[in-house]
């Protein structure tokens, strides 16, 4: 493990990056999946249909489709930015098909009456949404959301791959394409980080279930 233990630095600056990008695919992911979930249930049919569509067509997409197309074909109509910029972008849009989903399950399990009560008193869809249901889907679907992100953190990996730089993977590959280091000992600490961020982020989710479990 020497290579591991003399590169701790490396290691240390590339695991901080990789939670940056983890944070702000977290953080986007949550909110453009929350809309598109308001989406899925709308009254406004073409709203329905640009929510399922959208997840129809990102969900069936493989994660480094939607990184190619991020990376290398926006530029080619004009749109440039960092790959540390089109790499979450491409993060946030994947998982985003996905917590919406998980989300329009738990918006599925709210008694209807709450909705109709709430419309009744005069409450607009969107006042009924953030009110009403949104709390309530939220808490229902901790379990599939948690797992929605945990896998999103191990596809972050991923991103790594498209020019990001400095994060864990980057880490790995410069560790062994540019300094000719053993990639078992490399790609072992590169490992180990990640084990780190989503056990602790698995310990995190039960303590949230629990939470939630004792405050219903």
């Amino acid at each position: 493990m020497d290579p591991v233990l003399d590169n701790l630095d490396l290691y240390w600056s590339g695991f901080l990056r990789s939670l940056s990008i983890i944070g702000w695919s977290l953080l986007g992911s949550m909110l453009l999946g929350t809309v598109l979930a308001a989406f899925r249930v709308s009254p406004v049919a073409s709203l329905r249909a640009f929510g399922a569509a959208w997840v129809t067509l990102v969900r069936n997409c493989p994660l480094t489709i939607v990184l190619f197309f991020m990376a290398f074909g926006l530029p080619e109509v004009g749109v440039n930015t960092s790959y540390y910029v089109f790499g979450i972008s491409g993060l946030v849009i994947y998982t985003s098909a996905f917590v919406c989903e998980a989300l329009r399950s738990g918006i599925n399990a709210v008694d209807r009456g709450q909705a109709e009560a709430a419309r009744a008193i005069g409450l607009t869809f969107t006042q009924t949404m953030r009110q009403v249901v949104l709390p309530q889907a939220f808490r229902s679907a901790v379990p599939p959301l948690g797992s929605v992100q945990i896998a999103m953190f191990k596809n972050s990996a991923v991103v790594g791959a498209f020019g990001v730089g400095a994060d864990l993977f980057s880490v790995g590959e410069t560790l062994t394409s540019a300094r000719g280091l053993e990639y078992i000992p490399v790609l072992t600490g590169v490992a180990i980080g990640y084990l780190v961020i989503t056990l602790t982020a698995g310990v995190l989710l039960g303590v949230i279930e629990r939470k939630v479990a004792i405050a219903r």
